[in-house]
């Protein structure tokens, strides 16, 4: 066990005696509908923590959208997409703040103090940043990729976040938010925290494979979204890559496709990957397909009925945004005066 799984066992002791002391940041980048991977990878965990009576802060990063492509095409539609996804699985506004980069300007402004804390050498040499830029739509990646484990730090702490659910991969990241949070106290505070230095609460999730048998995405078009209806789920599950062998085992290492599956019905029936298996046992790859759609039709409908109901009032859709950006704001702003105050530019 990692000194990371460590403290995330620690933390998930602590948060059942007292999820009260907690706050979390976590959110997503508005580039298209939410799929299952995203749900059962972080949105079933982020509605847990909110209903143990954790104080949830989800920021829909606009902003970032442009950290890999030259234009954030319909961000409106996206950014509505992703309020509709979060209250149909659970998340409650009055419990948990929603909001967006753009409508708070003084979270935004925390990015230059906090570029002056970290070196070039360090912005650089993050491995995360790295393989986004492999990865990158563009030609040449814009300094905001440069700057996004800065501008991520003012995410967290602009609301003294002392707790964050990440992926492995994403905890060097966090570790520079630290870093800054550290820095800052340091230098300006006296030592005193006026940041925390937040916690990773290392997510368990179950990797998904896409229909396509790589990993699930919402650019590659193998996903099964959340606002997918019945017939649809049907239709790409039925397409998904399998192998030729009649008899259906649980080996993620040689048969990962056929084991995506069964982890995916598995998920959605509260059972084990191999319990699934051996009910379908040789009947193949035909009726395996049949179960998954069934055991995620099942699971999705009241997630499902939930959105759509949501989706007939968009008005309280951005009425939720409006008051979560404000609330955000109101956090914000007095963040940004106590940082100010310490660097005494508070005029």
């Amino acid at each position: 066990m990692t000194a990371a799984q460590a403290r995330s066992a620690v933390l998930e002791k602590l948060i059942l005696k007292g999820p009260g002391q907690f706050r979390v940041l976590t959110g997503d980048r508005p580039t298209g509908r939410l799929h299952l991977g995203h749900y059962f990878g972080t949105l079933h965990n982020r509605v847990r923590l909110q209903n143990l009576g954790v104080e949830m802060f989800v920021i829909i990063a606009d902003y970032q959208v442009l950290t890999d492509r030259d234009v954030a095409d319909n961000l409106t539609g996206h950014v509505e997409d992703l309020v509709l996804d979060y209250l149909a699985i659970g998340v409650d506004p009055t419990r948990s703040t929603i909001f967006t980069h753009s409508a708070v300007p003084a979270l935004n402004q925390l990015l230059l103090p906090f570029l002056s804390l970290v070196s070039v050498a360090e912005l650089n040499r993050n491995p995360t940043v790295k393989d986004e830029v492999v990865h990158s739509r563009q030609s040449s990646v814009s300094g905001l990729m440069f700057t996004y484990p800065a501008h991520q730090a003012a995410d967290i702490l602009f609301c003294k976040a002392n707790l964050v659910p990440v992926g492995q991969d994403q905890l060097p990241h966090l570790e520079l938010t630290r870093t800054i949070a550290r820095r800052f106290n340091d230098r300006y505070s006296a030592g005193t925290a006026l940041f925390p230095q937040p916690d990773a609460l290392l997510s368990h999730a179950p990797l998904l494979l896409g229909t396509d048998g790589t990993k699930m995405s919402k650019s590659r078009g193998n996903a099964i979204t959340l606002a997918a209806d019945a017939d649809e789920t049907a239709r790409l599950i039925k397409g998904a890559k399998t192998d030729s062998e009649r008899h259906i085992t649980y080996d993620p290492t040689n048969r990962p496709e056929v084991s995506s599956l069964l982890l995916l019905a598995a998920l959605c029936q509260d059972r084990t990957p191999q319990q699934v298996a051996d009910d379908i046992g040789s009947a193949g790859a035909a009726v395996l397909k049949r179960t998954v759609t069934e055991a995620v039709n099942e699971y999705l409908a009241p997630i499902r009925s939930r959105r759509t109901q949501y989706a007939q009032d968009r008005a309280h859709l951005r009425q939720t945004l409006r008051e979560g950006n404000e609330r955000a704001r109101t956090v914000a702003d007095a963040t940004l005066a106590e940082v100010r105050a310490a660097m005494n530019s508070h005029y």
